[in-house]
């Protein structure tokens, strides 16, 4: 799982190698440091010679000639030396510290594009097996935590590591008695913080969970804001976002609250270990086994020691935090479309409208029992229109997507244009077939930028003329900025009826071989339905048009009409043929007849 999320560090290696780089230099001076101000104590004030103290730095301050200084003149220099190792230090520190970053946000940046890119080729049956919570979820705050992870790991991993066994080499040079302090406080840490790891991670997953159902909440509710004060729920949904807020901040204290038992368990390893030194080192000067500048490093030292391992434990507690996020993005990542290409043909294209179902069964969940659609045979001759009637539920618009294969069939085969759907590369098949699905949907940006969904080089006369066939022109025309209105997210600063028309225009515009209409004119009075259908037929003659409708009269005059129910097709004629035979078509004729004569 890691070495799968490092490869999307490519492209930022050489900030990931620069960074550790510089923390090894960091930490080299960070450790000389303590012991320059010991010889500061003991040989430039307390008059020790430098040659009787040991250790390897003695010996590069004695080939440097600082063994023939006293005194002040050696507490100067010395004092001089530490001062430029300091600044250097500081210039590594701040080097490593933005080459981190630099490798982190690309990594980051990196993860969320992959994810994002893997998202784009799921079919309909994979976005369904996420919420849309909680994709945002994972793309933002779980890539925040392996982001933060991966740059803490960058410079933590080697500092932590590097300080740890270099400060303990420095404070057994300097007495190797007083080191054994490690050895009994080391072992019990260490034994604490895999206990607290162990037991949080589940916890982490939980929360995440409840992360995912808050997000969900929260953007069902942003996006459905008007219908929620249409219908007064202000107070239902507040309750509603109560609760969820309430189940996320108990997890989060669950989570947390073993978590935080790192910090007071490092505290008393630390003043353990503060507290030893002291006590037994103090003893150790009395006798004159040690010297106080001595002592005082080697504090420096613990201190150091004590410090590293607060940096593991942190890294710790972002890795079990991050773990979490790690299994969730890799769960997206790791998802496989369950619609593929890899085996069509890419020169394939689309020559004609021609669609035929052979024996087709469907069902959503491979393992249902029952099937959405069951035995469905039907041709369709290109150039004809199609009218689709049936009641709620009944898998009207399960049937029209399967042609485009936004589902693929579970038995049997669709064929456009004389070849299986499957024999296409998916974006030669969806880029002969336009859809304009009950959803209506319009993105932020200008009607001139949403229409050119349909065909982005398109000129200006051609997406006016798509327009004024789904009769949008008129009311675009009548904005003051035209068609460089701007729209809101999800177009809510249009009418239902306007914001089909767009929709239409953007389908219109893409000159498709099969154009598919999900009951996408229910927002437009009949006259303008009546308009935008004579347009159709005119503008797109030899284009297969297949219509959903709810109204017959948006169907009447098509050259085919099919009748499903519960799944199944009940019968296929004209307006005239299943008028006389159809009980269901006769029914919703009647009915909508009354409902008109009532008005």
């Amino acid at each position: 799982m890691i070495k799968k999320l490092l490869s999307y560090a490519k492209g930022y290696g050489i900030y990931a190698f620069l960074s550790p780089l510089a923390i090894v230099f960091e930490v080299l001076i960070e450790v000389a440091i303590p012991f320059l101000m010991s010889v500061i104590v003991d040989s430039g004030i307390n008059g020790i010679p430098l040659s009787e103290k040991e250790g390897f730095v003695v010996d590069i301050l004695l080939r440097m000639g600082f063994g023939e200084k006293q005194g002040l003149e050696l507490v100067t220099s010395t004092g001089l030396l530490m001062i430029v190792m300091a600044c250097f230090s500081l210039i590594c520190g701040a080097s490593a510290a933005y080459f981190a970053a630099k490798a982190g946000m690309g990594f980051g940046k990196n993860l969320r594009g992959a994810m994002f890119g893997k998202i784009q080729d799921f079919s309909f049956s994979n976005v369904d097996k996420f919420s849309t919570g909680s994709l945002i979820t994972r793309m933002t705050t779980d890539v925040g935590m392996i982001q933060n992870a991966f740059m803490m790991a960058l410079r933590m991993l080697v500092r932590s590591p590097l300080m740890f066994i270099m400060a303990i080499a420095m404070a057994v040079d300097i007495n190797k008695k007083l080191s054994l302090v490690f050895i009994i406080v080391g072992p019990a840490l260490f034994a604490a913080l895999v206990f607290i790891g162990s037991k949080a991670h589940p916890r982490f997953e939980r929360m995440f969970k409840k992360y995912d159902k808050f997000n969900t909440s929260i953007q069902e509710n942003l996006i459905s804001i008007r219908v929620v004060k249409a219908f007064v729920r202000s107070k239902y949904e507040k309750e509603k976002f109560r609760i969820s807020n309430d189940e996320l901040k108990a997890a989060s204290i669950f989570a947390e609250k073993l978590i935080i038992l790192n910090g007071p368990v490092m505290m008393v390893a630390v003043y353990t270990c503060i507290i030893s030194i002291l006590w037994f080192g103090s003893k150790l000067i009395f006798v004159g086994s040690m010297q106080l500048g001595d002592l005082m490093s080697f504090i420096t030292y613990v201190q150091q020691i004590l410090m590293s391992l607060m940096m593991i434990s942190m890294i710790f507690v972002m890795s079990v935090m991050a773990r979490a996020s790690m299994k969730r993005v890799c769960e997206v990542l790791d998802e496989e479309p369950t619609i593929k290409d890899d085996t069509a043909d890419g020169n394939l294209k689309v020559e004609n409208g021609d669609i035929e179902f052979k024996n087709v069964v469907f069902r959503y969940n491979e393992t249902a029992e029952e099937p959405v659609l069951s035995n469905i045979n039907l041709s369709i001759k290109s150039g004809e229109t199609i009218g689709i009637l049936g009641g709620t539920g009944s898998a009207k618009s399960s049937l029209v997507q399967l042609i485009p294969r936004l589902y693929d069939v579970s038995e049997g085969e669709v064929l456009v244009g004389g070849r299986n759907v499957k024999d296409y590369k998916i974006h030669n098949l969806r880029d002969s077939v336009s859809m304009v699905l009950q959803s209506n949907v319009l993105f932020s940006g200008t009607i001139e930028e949403n229409l050119r969904w349909g065909n982005e080089n398109a000129t200006m006369e051609e997406i006016r003329e798509a327009a004024k066939i789904a009769c949008a022109d008129d009311f675009v025309m009548s904005f003051p900025e035209q068609y460089n209105t701007d729209m809101s997210q999800g177009g809510v600063n249009v009418s239902g009826g306007q914001k089909q028309r767009l929709c239409i225009a953007r389908a219109l515009l893409k000159n498709p071989k099969i154009l598919i209409l999900d009951d996408s004119t229910s927002a437009v009075d009949t006259a303008t339905d009546g308009k935008i259908r004579e347009g159709m037929k005119n503008s797109l003659p030899e284009t297969t048009k297949i219509i959903i409708a709810q109204r017959i009269n948006s169907i009447q005059h098509a050259d085919k009409i099919i009748v499903i129910d519960d799944g199944k097709i009940d019968d296929i004629g004209t307006h005239d043929e299943l008028l006389s035979r159809n009980e269901i078509y006769k029914d919703v004729y009647i009915s909508q007849q009354e409902g008109k004569m009532e008005q």
